[in-house]
């Protein structure tokens, strides 16, 4: 990451600035300002008399905002500064910065205030692969507004800059003659509008609720109605309430509307994954279920209209699959990247199905079940139908796409997370395990749906006599004996890819193991080899290609400790859930309470801290919902027909813990643990 990088965001849009509040474009970091997937200020320098400024502190007062105070020249000077400025970016569908100038001495000063600009509209996949660009970039300066302006064929991108103050403005910045009075201060605001054209010249983003430019009292009343809906945490364990706000607060920021639709979901992740991902979005609804229950009809509507209908090998998409993701940039535009939208991800797909339960079993919303279930029905025929590529009846991927496409579709998508013990990589196709325990749990929910809501008991009984059938041949296959662990996959001779991984976590989670192996399973998990202290590793340290730096080949992942947690609890180890949520939250106290998305493997006895990984988002959708599901783990919150059953077993910094208004089919209900396991549940309508 870039060193010290600052960064606001709304929804879709963002920025990442230096500490100074600077922009200068990195060859391998996304700086400057974004929106649907297209960089819209690549340089953005401030100087006062051609000098530089330092950065004496930083305010970051929300997630749209934050306040720089500067001083210009060297940092020996600041005791003698006579000048200080104050710049404040803000970005509510555009970016305001407001500069303030102020003179601490007793005599007059004329200074030459100027900001160097420039857009290269570079897409987000030319940040790391620097590429010619095939269109032409023009500069005009337009009644004090300088626009710079990016056209390919029909792909047309503009930024238009404006300030309050008089400025010369030339094709490469603005500048400000002022004249500050003793004692005196001098402001102005420079605005950054970025422009997506669409058909016979319109300006998209203006036409879309999510994207139109608020003012900032409309967006922070929407934060604070967004925490007073969700439930009330009274903790007395302070890290755990510190995180839960501000994972809320970032689940509110990476809301983002489409270009083509309008309602709002979380991206993925700060910077790379500023848009809808699949796989992420099914996996923050199932995390956030009992706290924002709102977003996952709309997760499923959406992802349900973008389902896949025919063989693509380009995108990848194949009938009834869930999408990867989508892309709003040129190389999406020109078909450059397959990702419009890109259908690489096996696991999407049963995880459709697993929420569209879930969310039945919350919220007994019976018309979303029924409104959906063609949809479901396709995802379920998927897996049997294009999922099994060997023939052997496990869920397996390969790319369609040999140029661009994934090579590891599973959710450890780098290209080195699927291995050996020794090292070796297996050739593909590949059946990761935890694929066949979400086909597992598809079935098993799928069943329940056809059985109770779409009138179908042959179609139910059909999917249970496929999950028993597919649970008794994955217990047998995947199965290693010597070390008494299920393997990381299956390659396509149908041998056991033999690494020690995190992924079994998943398959406690999904119900897929045999109950008799799940204390050996929990025994490696928290053992020393995979368990860092901070939290379960990736990778397991004895593997060959075991790196406590690699992106999933050693790291610690809090979206996937979340979900092992989930896993322990439903087979009652409830004691080494709280075990893994305590890790994870004591290692969000270093993040300032905000969980990134990775953070390095090595051991706790070995550093004090958890160490950053270099690259990771933050924020980052699954991570922020991490906090969620690991709080309702500890508090064991299961719905039950129209009740909710509240079974707490509490970590050990935990003595007592209340969550009030929990939403759900009962109304609304309050959940209390205490350390002593005295437990009570009061449920009220609302």
């Amino acid at each position: 990451m870039v060193e010290r990088s600052v960064s606001i965001l709304d929804g879709n849009m963002f920025v990442v600035s230096d500490e100074q509040g600077d922009i200068e474009a990195s060859p391998i970091y996304p700086t400057g300002l974004f929106s649907f997937d297209t960089r819209f200020l690549s340089r953005w320098v401030l100087t006062i008399d051609g000098e530089r400024l330092n950065a004496l502190s930083r305010d970051d007062l929300q997630y749209y905002e934050t306040r720089f105070f500067l001083v210009p020249g060297e940092p020996t000077h600041y005791i003698d500064a006579k000048v200080s400025i104050i710049r404040q970016q803000s970005i509510t569908g555009c970016l305001v910065e407001q500069l303030t100038v102020l003179n601490h001495s007793t005599e007059p000063c004329d200074l030459t205030v100027r900001v160097e600009m420039a857009a290269d509209f570079a897409d987000l996949f030319e940040i790391k692969d620097v590429r010619q660009k095939r269109g032409e970039t023009t500069a005009a300066i337009d009644d004090g507004h300088l626009r710079i302006s990016y056209e390919r064929d029909t792909f047309l991108r503009e930024t238009i800059i404006w300030s309050t103050a008089p400025a010369r403005v030339d094709s490469e910045g603005m500048t400000f003659d002022i004249h500050v009075e003793p004692r005196g201060r001098w402001s102005t605001e420079v605005h950054v509008q970025p422009v997506v054209r669409g058909a016979r010249g319109r300006d998209i983003r203006t036409s879309l609720e999510s994207t139109r430019h608020r003012p900032k009292h409309e967006v922070q009343q929407e934060l604070d109605q967004w925490l007073a809906d969700a439930p009330e945490l009274v903790c007395d364990w302070e890290p755990l309430s510190r995180a839960y706000r501000r994972s809320l607060t970032d689940l509110a920021a990476m809301r983002y509307g489409s270009l083509t639709d309008p309602v709002r979901l979380p991206t993925a992740g700060l910077p790379w994954f500023m848009t809808m991902f699949g796989r992420d979005s099914l996996f923050i609804c199932l995390q956030t279920l009992p706290f924002i229950p709102q977003l996952t009809p709309v997760a499923l509507r959406l992802l349900g209209r973008w389902q896949g209908s025919k063989l693509d090998d380009f995108r990848d998409e194949e009938p009834g699959k869930i999408m990867h993701e989508i892309r709003y940039g040129e190389s999406a535009a020109f078909e450059e990247a397959p990702h419009s939208p890109y259908y690489g991800s096996a696991d999407s797909t049963p995880l459709y199905v697993i929420l569209l339960d879930e969310y039945e079993r919350w919220s007994g919303d019976v018309e979303t079940v029924r409104s959906l279930e063609f949809e479901a029905r396709a995802a379920l025929d998927w897996i049997d139908e294009h999922g099994d590529l060997v023939g052997n009846g496990y869920t397996s991927y390969q790319a369609r796409n040999k140029i661009n496409g994934l090579e590891n579709q599973c959710w450890k998508d780098s290209w080195d997370s699927i291995s050996y013990h020794d090292g070796r990589i297996p050739d593909p196709p590949r059946a990761t395990c935890e694929l066949q325990g979400y086909a597992y749990d598809a079935k098993m929910r799928g069943a329940r749906l056809a059985r109770e809501f779409w009138g179908d008991p042959g179609y139910a009984d059909r999917l249970e006599r496929e999950a028993a059938d597919l649970k008794e041949r994955f217990n047998r296959d995947f199965w290693i004996s010597d070390g008494e662990f299920y393997a990381l996959a299956l390659d396509t001779e149908g041998r056991p890819v033999d690494a020690l991984s995190s992924n079994m976590g998943h398959l406690l989670w999904s119900g897929i193991v045999e109950p008799s192996r799940a204390k050996k399973v929990v025994e490696h998990l928290l053992g020393p080899s995979l368990f860092s202290g901070w939290g379960v590793r990736t990778l397991a340290e004895r593997e060959t290609r075991y790196n406590p730096l690699g992106y999933h080949v050693g790291t610690v992942w809090p979206f996937d400790n979340s979900i092992i947690a989930w896993g322990l609890w439903r087979y009652g180890f409830r004691r080494e859930a709280g075990q893994i949520a305590q890790a994870i939250i004591e290692a969000a106290e270093y993040f300032n309470g905000r969980l990134p998305e990775a953070f390095a493997g090595y051991d706790r006895t070995f550093t004090n801290f958890p160490v950053e990984y270099p690259t990771a988002c933050s924020p980052q959708g699954w991570s922020a919902g991490a906090t969620l599901l690991f709080l309702r783990t500890i508090l064991g919150l299961n719905p039950y027909e129209d009740h909710l059953a509240v079974i707490p077993h509490l970590p050990s910094k935990i003595r007592r813990i209340e969550l009030l208004d929990i939403p759900g089919r009962w109304g609304r209900a309050d959940a209390f643990g205490r350390a002593d396991g005295h437990r009570r549940r009061r449920t009220s309508t609302s």
